[in-house]
């Protein structure tokens, strides 16, 4: 047991649960996974309901949790990055049908000319990582990323199986985004969402920003990836594997939508709220119902081969069926990130909800303080 801190933020008393179960977290959390800090969000019709937040921004407990501070969230950020790709759709930039190399024609070598863009988005490509040793400071190289990938032979037969890329699907859909579009995806988010809907969202976050942002506790244990093989490893166990070389300065500055999105739980779960809403934001449409149906449907559902898990996968979104992660709802999409972040968004209930932390948990997915507070919210609705 140790010390609850004060609680700040917005709970009506329908929520009392909610409010319990997140301040059993910072006090008897399971696996004693204690919050340093924490802050769950949640919108119902698109209207924030819930907003939670306490603790220490910095891991010598001299900077309060606020209201404006920012959280990395790692893989939370695919559930944006998915939801950009989206936008491309109802634009008629792009259809999920299309082959990725109709649009980036050095895409199609080594076997990877039928792959299309909802394959890509659902992990199929066989790209989860590289087949061959580089050096970390090669994610800071946006061009040589890309090239490599392009060029590369992928690891399996391009839509015969789901293999969960955790860095490398940010540089492919990102590089797909900006040929349709014109813009990187983090300009985008920054002008089409951020600043028009005042949400804390950074793909790519400015220096000048980065004294807002928390700091983290790494966890205690490696996560539990199953029987190791070549796949697995160029995911996630070559040195390779992840950024590297730079420094956390650089790294928060580089655009990787797969990978380091910056945020606050509140406006994760008002972005999500496009989701929930059936397209609406803030109660405007930024997407059809059509394109939600696209986005959200199973592209694949089986084995992963580098998640040890049954995934079902839409396009960018992790779905719920099967991992019972996001509610009840087997429908519900969303996306965990590194250490136990999340977002998701429930449209048969209204809902989207994201959380964040900063003691992180070698949970890949389903991190049990986020379970906790859904089983909670959805003991309310």
């Amino acid at each position: 047991m140790t010390s609850l801190p004060d609680l700040h933020g917005v709970c009506p008393p329908r929520f009392n649960a909610v409010k319990d179960a997140f301040a059993a977290n910072f006090t008897d959390a399971p696996e004693g996974l204690n919050e340093l800090a924490a802050r769950f969000s949640v919108t119902i019709d698109g209207e924030v309901a819930v907003d939670l937040w306490a603790g220490s921004a910095d891991l010598a407990g001299t900077r309060p949790f606020a209201a404006d501070t920012l959280v990395p969230v790692f893989s939370t950020g695919k559930a944006v990055m998915a939801l950009m790709i989206a936008r491309c759709v109802d634009r008629g930039l792009l259809s999920y049908e299309d082959r990725v190399a109709d649009h980036w024609p050095a895409f199609g070598a080594a076997g990877k000319d039928q792959l299309t863009v909802g394959q890509l988005m659902s992990h199929q490509s066989g790209l989860p990582g590289f087949s061959d040793g580089v050096e970390p400071a090669i994610w800071f190289d946006r061009q040589a990323v890309l090239d490599r990938l392009a060029a590369q032979t992928p690891l399996w037969a391009p839509g015969a199986a789901s293999g969960y890329h955790p860095i490398t699907i940010g540089y492919l859909a990102g590089e797909l985004f900006r040929i349709v579009d014109g813009r990187t995806m983090g300009t985008a988010l920054r002008e089409d969402f951020a600043q028009p809907f005042d949400l804390d969202l950074w793909i790519g976050l400015p220096e000048a920003e980065h004294g807002r942002v928390a700091q983290l506790r790494k966890p205690a244990a490696a996560p539990d990836l199953g029987a190791i093989d070549a796949v697995k490893k160029a995911a996630f166990l070559d040195r390779g594997s992840a950024p590297g070389g730079r420094g956390s300065t650089e790294w928060r500055m580089a655009e990787i939508p797969s990978a380091n999105l910056h945020a606050t739980a509140k406006d994760l779960a008002r972005m999500m709220s496009v989701v929930a809403t059936g397209g609406a934001l803030d109660h405007r449409a930024v997407l059809s119902e059509a394109t939600l149906v696209q986005a959200t449907r199973e592209r694949i559902h089986g084995p992963d081969k580098v998640l040890p898990f049954d995934m079902s996968w839409a396009a960018g979104f992790t779905r719920n069926q099967g991992l019972n992660i996001f509610g009840p709802n087997p429908e519900a999409v969303g996306h965990c990130g590194w250490g136990g972040s999340m977002a998701f968004a429930d449209q048969a209930a209204g809902v989207s909800a994201a959380y964040v932390m900063t003691r992180q948990s070698p949970h890949l997915i389903g991190d049990p303080r986020a379970l906790r507070l859904i089983e909670a919210l959805y003991g309310a609705l």
